[in-house]
């Protein structure tokens, strides 16, 4: 188990980072609002998701 959770923390970092930087693109194209808000609610709730399964990772590991 600790193993798959090593795997999914690069993916969660990764998808974070990919939602940000197409808010960053959607922000310089001066895209509409509507997809930066989503996009920003997006990231936020990605953030949320990587928290708790780096959290979940770190006590696997200490366990």
């Amino acid at each position: 188990m600790t193993t798959f959770m090593l795997y999914l923390v690069p993916v969660a970092l990764a998808a974070v980072a990919i939602v940000l930087l197409l808010g960053l693109a959607n922000m310089l194209r001066r895209g509409p609002a509507t997809r930066s808000q989503m996009l920003m609610r997006w990231r936020v709730g990605l953030q949320f998701v990587a928290v708790v399964i780096i959290m979940i990772t770190l006590w696997l590991m200490n366990k």
